[in-house]
């Protein structure tokens, strides 16, 4: 069982990236995926998530109407679009396995660097 993210990289404020967590040894549509972003020195936060069940999205209001988070079951795949990129968005980025959005977290991938900066 393994979550592998990708994706991130250097950008400049106002610019786009897509992560992606692909899972392999299990199939990702029977879980709940959140997305989370540790930037150094900080706690890490919640950053999205969508259901398992019914495909709902949960946002943080810190990127709210700046990053969707979608599912692609036939890659086995979650991704996180994030446009209008700020350099507050800089971190380590992690996707994560629950029951539902509201479950604990459990198994984690190693994580993606996001740097948004000119």
């Amino acid at each position: 069982v393994q979550l592998v993210e990708s994706g991130g990289d250097l950008v400049q404020p106002g610019g786009s990236l897509r992560l992606s967590c692909a899972a392999s040894g299990f199939t990702l549509d029977y879980y709940a995926i959140g997305w989370f972003r540790q930037a150094p020195g900080k706690e890490r936060e919640g950053v999205s998530c969508i259901s398992s069940s019914d495909g709902s999205t949960y946002y943080a209001d810190s990127v709210k109407g700046r990053f969707t988070i979608s599912r692609d079951n036939a890659k086995n795949t979650v991704y996180l679009q994030m446009n209008s990129l700020k350099p507050e968005d800089t971190a380590v980025y992690y996707c994560a396995t629950a029951a539902e959005c509201l479950d604990d977290f459990d198994s984690w991938g190693q994580g993606t660097q996001v740097t948004v900066s000119s």
